[in-house]
């Protein structure tokens, strides 16, 4: 019996569908396309409920006649491209011809289109791949899509679906790079009956400014070069315009977007040494080349992009940033250029006179040599003690090769510290708070006139005595706890304080951040935060969390918010809290290598062991650890 059998087209068209239409963001992203292609001037987007409800795209492009806009639903039908040859000699942005048949089988759509020459246009009705009516109509030149009930009839599509800030941002992702690769277009786009973006037409560096900030017109340098392989332009980010979160790096290629690792790889070995470690420099780099040389039928969503000469196209874009950042000063060099030098006449001594040698002048510095042998001998004896429960009468703590032992603990410890554990006591539990006070002598215990002696080694941890052996706590890691503690208790019981500001600070964001910053709202203000949004992108800061240091950066602070939020994908929850409560800790911790004075490293220690969790911070990593007294040893 036989048991292979053709699919019919409505199960087709459906599988067809997975890969194209994975989401609203999917169908904004190829109606977009078609209107581009279309020649359109002007798109109008308008969507309800983050595209669940309603997508519709209006555009003023060419238009289709009747029998066009029939076949344009059929799968494989397109304008655009005649025999596999014309793969590779591509001028538009799509060419597969899957999109509309792919939409169409998942959703309830409408078209109305005309052409300019036509006197009526027509109007056709599509459900799951089914044609429901298909009739004359009146309606302007171009072309009017109504995308409805997405997935309609894939309910497991439609469950998995994201919320619908997130997926508005995805959507507003896709128009970004819609309107930076043709800023000659204008765009309008309406959530919910709300204009949340509105661009008119100009340079790529007007549509830059438009979508993300004015402030970010000064950061920007020029590229440009042309050559037989491909002609540059756009711009880079100047090295102090640099990010830890939400660097805005774009790729486009024919005025199509593409992710592209390689070289994106070239443009930041332009930016070694100039930018922080763990930062990102922004870039909008447009590459135009010989369609015959780029191979675009990769993947459905056709943003990766195959290369001819690849290498030499990588060092021409290197040798570009390199350029366009030394011109404006980014990379120092050194001018070798002595035509306009002055000419100065050499001075020549009386005969017989010898120049003196010149002998440079300094005072060796050690930081370590200034009163360190009472420290680390006290230290040290402390250690004996421990172990044999007296001081013995012993000779005075050799403070010869002292100078670097500070240095030699510090990476030692380090080790230590990450490592959790140690061979020679494996599986050792760390201390609690108790088990510290209990490891001390009545004399050493807290009292109203006396406290614990606190060491900091290396600007980096917070050493002290314990039973056993030495308590290492990591400073930086510790004031993260006691931070997000408090933020994450502020959160949940809406008892931020505010500290209002007199002037306030303006902060614009993107479109594609808004939605995420729109629905956190409600968790910032209980952190603190006053923000009244201001239209466009814009948001004034009125007020701040009254614990919040002066030097902490407002922008780079919300970017990591919004990216907390965007990292949880379950929406406004008690996870998402957690994330802001920690992100708010991250930018508030002391950082390493900042000297903390004796009362200081009290407090601190005090506040960690009064915390319910005080050994590991919320994402994982050890706070304190013990160093045993015999690890100590091998060591000295």
């Amino acid at each position: 019996m036989d048991i292979i059998h053709l699919l019919p087209d409505s199960v087709a068209n459906q599988i067809a569908a997975g890969e194209v239409v994975q989401r609203p963001a999917s169908v904004i992203k190829e109606l977009l396309e078609n209107s581009i292609d279309a020649q359109a001037t002007q798109i109008q987007i308008i969507l309800r409920e983050a595209g669940r409800e309603l997508i519709q795209v209006i555009d003023n492009g060419i238009g289709m006649s009747p029998t066009d806009a029939r076949m344009a639903f059929e799968k494989h039908a397109t304008s655009k491209i005649q025999q596999a040859t014309d793969l590779f000699n591509l001028h538009t942005m799509g060419f597969r011809g899957e999109a509309l048949a792919s939409v169409a089988a998942v959703a309830e759509v409408e078209l109305r289109t005309r052409r300019s020459e036509d006197e009526a246009g027509v109007l056709i009705a599509l459900a799951g791949s089914q044609i429901q009516r298909q009739e004359a109509c009146a309606c302007p030149a171009g072309a009017n899509f109504q995308v409805r009930n997405l997935f309609f009839n894939v309910p497991a599509r439609r469950k998995f679906l994201k919320s619908n800030q997130t997926e508005l941002s995805n959507i507003m992702q896709e128009i970004q790079h819609v309107a930076l690769a043709h800023p000659q277009v204008e765009m309008t786009v309406t959530h919910n009956d709300v204009v949340i973006l509105q661009l008119t037409s100009g340079s790529h560096k007007q549509r830059i400014v438009q979508l993300f900030s004015k402030g970010l017109s000064q950061q920007l340098l020029p590229l440009s070069v042309e050559n037989d392989l491909m002609s540059i332009s756009g711009f880079v980010g100047t090295p102090d315009g640099a990010r830890k979160k939400g660097a805005l790096q774009f790729f486009f290629v024919n005025g199509r977007f593409m992710k592209h690792p390689y070289f994106h790889k070239a443009v930041l070995e332009c930016y070694q040494d100039l930018i922080p470690e763990g930062t990102q420099p922004n870039y909008f780099v447009y590459l135009q080349v010989d369609p015959q040389t780029i191979d675009v039928n990769i993947h459905p969503t056709k943003t990766e992009i195959k290369f001819e000469n690849e290498a030499a196209r990588w060092h021409i874009l290197m040798a570009t940033t390199r350029e366009a950042l030394g011109k404006y000063n980014a990379v120092p060099t050194i001018d070798f250029d002595q035509a306009d030098a002055p000419e100065i006449e050499p001075q020549y001594l009386p005969s017989g006179s010898t120049p003196s040698e010149p002998r440079p002048q300094f005072d060796a510095y050690n930081p370590f040599r200034r009163q360190p042998a009472a420290h680390w001998e006290t230290l040290y004896e402390d250690f004996r003690k421990e172990d044999r429960g007296s001081v013995p009468d012993a000779p005075a703590f050799p403070t010869e090769g002292m100078e670097d032992l500070p240095s030699r603990m510090e990476d030692t410890l380090a080790s230590r510290l990450d490592q959790r554990s140690f061979p020679a006591d494996e599986g050792m539990e760390l201390p609690s708070a108790m088990d510290l006070m209990n490891g001390l002598s009545d004399d050493e215990k807290p009292q109203p006139a006396r406290r614990i002696q606190y060491l900091q080694v290396g600007n980096r941890y917070i050493v002290g005595n314990a039973r056993g052996g030495m308590l290492l706590i990591d400073q930086h890691r510790a004031h993260l706890c006691i931070l997000y503690d408090r933020y994450h208790h502020q959160i949940s019981n809406r008892q931020g304080l505010t500290q209002h500001e007199l002037f306030p600070e303006m902060i614009e964001v993107s479109p594609a951040d808004q939605p995420h910053l729109q629905a956190i709202l409600p968790e910032l203000s209980y952190l603190g935060f006053e923000l009244d949004d201001l239209g466009g992108g814009t948001y004034a800061v009125n007020g701040k969390p009254a614990s919040l240091d002066s030097s902490v950066n407002i922008h780079e602070l919300m970017l990591q918010m919004i990216e907390a939020a965007r990292e949880e994908v379950h929406g406004v929850g008690e996870q998402l809290d957690r994330r802001l409560a920690m992100r708010l800790a991250q930018a508030q911790a002391i950082p390493y290598g900042r000297q903390m004075g004796e009362e200081e490293m009290q407090q601190l220690v005090e506040n960690l062991l009064a915390l319910p969790e005080h050994q590991m911070t919320p994402d994982g990593h050890p706070v304190m650890t013990l160093v045993p007294n015999d690890v100590l040893a091998s060591h000295l």
